[in-house]
């Protein structure tokens, strides 16, 4: 390892400072536009895929009641639970924000990443308890684009899993068939907190 390496791998880490939760009324400094002008332009189409995979964050952050008031973009899991567990969500859907012949095939990712990014220190580190407890996916079950709506949560169905149930399962991705061999049953999103303790007690 060269010196220069040795001395950006042993300096301190350089933190960001704390930032202030907005509200959305905030102005930019030029121009007369708010962050919630920024919010309606970034995310103002729920349907989204990007877009979509934050809002089945938030569902289940809600669900489980998890402190934290922001997503973390580089965090090791999309939720914690209160009582720690620590939950990866994976989102899918039939209908999509663009014109389509029919609707998507659902299909969900089945891997994860190995190390986990430790703000403590700036660096990836591999966690020997594994990134996550349980994994939880999120399919919006709409089929037309009519009833589409995305502020209705009962169009959302949820399965849970233990982690090591997914990563023996040996698949990089899986259809909602798989999903429902492995996890059986879906529930709405009113029986998720519960879902994922029984999940959380198969550990």
């Amino acid at each position: 390892m060269s010196g220069f390496a040795r001395s950006v791998r042993e300096a301190r880490p350089v933190r960001p400072s704390e930032l202030t939760l907005l509200e959305g009324h905030e102005a930019f400094s030029v121009g007369g536009f708010t962050v919630l002008d920024f919010w309606r332009w970034a995310l103002g189409d729920l349907r989204m895929n990007n877009t979509r995979g934050y809002l089945a964050e938030f569902l289940v952050a809600r669900a489980v009641g998890a402190r934290s008031s922001q997503r973390v973009e580089w965090g090791a899991h999309d939720v914690l639970a209160p009582d720690g567990t620590r939950i990866e969500v994976k989102s899918s859907a039939y209908l999509q924000s663009w014109a389509q012949r029919a609707p998507s095939i659902p299909r969900f990712s089945l891997t994860g990443a190995k190390s986990v990014w430790d703000p403590a220190v700036g660096a990836y580190v591999e966690d020997p308890t594994g990134r996550v407890d349980i994994w939880v996916f999120a399919l919006h079950t709409c089929t037309e684009h009519a009833r589409y709506d995305p502020l209705d949560v009962g169009q959302w169905c949820f399965w849970t899993l233990p982690a090591r149930t997914v990563e023996t399962c040996g698949q990089k991705t899986g259809a909602v068939s798989k999903i429902r061999r492995l996890a059986g049953e879906p529930c709405p999103w009113e029986g998720l907190s519960e879902a994922v303790a029984r999940a959380a007690r198969r550990l």
